[in-house]
């Protein structure tokens, strides 16, 4: 997020649930993924939670974060894939997300998965900093 200068309030790199991971998606309605290496290191990530303020069926996709040294190598497809099968096995039927404008390669991928730019926001995510915002059927 910082590559990008989405620090501060308004952006999801202050959540609350950022100080504790394991509690937020520590329920059946939720799901994160890590990419370590061998030694635990930590290259990326992303989840599947329920949109903060909208409909039960619809989902969020959250933290999808990734180091530059690991772009451009196929994870995030590979990620954006696991969340998308999760979501719906989940037994959601939409998915949500919220980002910026200048992350063009994730917006580029959003769109090669089936997303919708929305017009406003939906939900309560308090992500006040984001002007993009996606939905997709699962």
């Amino acid at each position: 997020m910082t590559s990008y200068a989405c620090v501060g309030e308004g952006f999801s790199i202050t959540d609350p649930e950022v100080d504790h991971m394991y509690e937020a998606y520590d329920n059946e309605k939720s799901k994160f993924f890590v990419i370590a290496d061998t030694d635990n290191k930590i290259y990326g990530c992303g989840g599947i939670g329920p949109l903060v303020g909208g409909q039960p069926s619809t989902c969020e996709l959250k933290k999808m974060y990734f180091y530059e040294s690991i772009r451009g190598q196929g994870l995030g497809k590979q990620m954006m894939e696991l969340c998308l099968a999760t979501a719906k096995q989940l037994g959601y039927k939409h998915c949500y997300l919220e980002t910026v404008t200048r992350m063009e390669r994730a917006n580029h991928l959003y769109a090669k998965y089936g997303f919708i730019q929305l017009e406003t926001q939906i939900g309560g995510t308090g992500h006040s900093g984001c002007d993009t915002f996606y939905q997709r059927e699962l």
